[in-house]
């Protein structure tokens, strides 16, 4: 998958996963590479910066498999970030599915 595509959609599947169900950041990755290769390092300064513009908090959570683990939930304003992203990225969907249209409609004429 074309790496731009990944950036420009990352952010908002982080917060659905996250809205889901807090997650760690190791489990997050893997939901995410399960539907969409991602490497990790690209992962964590996103996570850093929702929850510096406070749509991500965080706590410790004890583990059974070793240190503490550190949860991200949603924040109500990450709540209506994450609805705003969501109108936006239909907008943009279906923006971006006509032109496809036109263009193999405008093809199979030629």
């Amino acid at each position: 998958m074309n790496v731009q595509f990944k950036k420009g959609v990352l952010e908002l599947c982080v917060m659905i996963l996250i809205s889901k169900k807090d997650q760690y950041g190791y489990e997050l990755a893997q939901n995410i590479a399960s539907r969409i290769e991602v490497a990790e390092g690209t992962l964590y300064p996103l996570l850093r910066r929702l929850t510096k513009e406070e749509y991500l908090t965080t706590y410790l959570s004890e583990s059974t498999e070793g240190p503490p683990r550190k949860y991200y939930s949603l924040t109500d304003k990450g709540n209506l970030y994450m609805k705003d992203l969501i109108t936006e990225w239909h907008q943009f969907a279906e923006a971006v599915n006509e032109f496809i249209e036109e263009g193999v409609s405008s093809n199979e004429e030629k």
